[in-house]
This record gives C-alpha cells, sequence and structure tokens, in this order.
C-alpha cells in the first residue's frame, strides 16, 4: 500500500474527503518526525510506538579493498509494534 491508497482507505474509512484524509496524514507524520527528533517517544496504543536511537562511533570495513573505515555516531528511528497490531498480522 502506498500514500495515495493509505489516504483513500482513511477517507473511506472516516467518512472524509480525500484531501481532508491527506491533511490528517500529513499532520500526524509531521508530528511523530516533529516528536521523535525532539527525543520524546510516541505511543500509539494497539499500534506501536516510535523513539529515537543512537548508533555508536564504530569501525567498518570497506567491501571492496578491506580496509578499515570509521563510521561516524548517528540517530536513527525504533519502532516498536504493539500487542494489538502483532496479533492482528498473526492471525
Amino acid at each position: 500500500m502506498n500514500k495515495s491508497e493509505l489516504v483513500d482507505s482513511i477517507a473511506e474509512g472516516a467518512g472524509l474527503s480525500k484531501a481532508d484524509a491527506e491533511r490528517a496524514l500529513n499532520a500526524l507524520i509531521e508530528s511523530v518526525q516533529t516528536a521523535v527528533a525532539n527525543d520524546d517517544k510516541v505511543t500509539l496504543p494497539g499500534f506501536g510506538s516510535f523513539s529515537r536511537s543512537s548508533r555508536a562511533a564504530r569501525t567498518g570495513r570497506n567491501p571492496r579493498t578491506g580496509e578499515p573505515v570509521q563510521i561516524a555516531a548517528s540517530k536513527g528511528v525504533k519502532f516498536s509494534a504493539g500487542a494489538a497490531f502483532k496479533s492482528a498480522v498473526n492471525k
């Protein structure tokens, strides 16, 4: 399912116009991105939670030459599925 199909599904399920459903979806995405960027955890009961994770600096290897390469520390996003979501997927 891509974004436009998700917008169609939201519009149909909530009885909204496609434009309103797209604005709502965009607002949700922006809110989650902003909160996680500010190191807040976003929890949606029954669905899951989004949080920021940190990756330490490390030494990797160049696959072509085999020589060591320094990889800088970075931040990423972690999603943990909720129990209801896992249950729905495993039916």
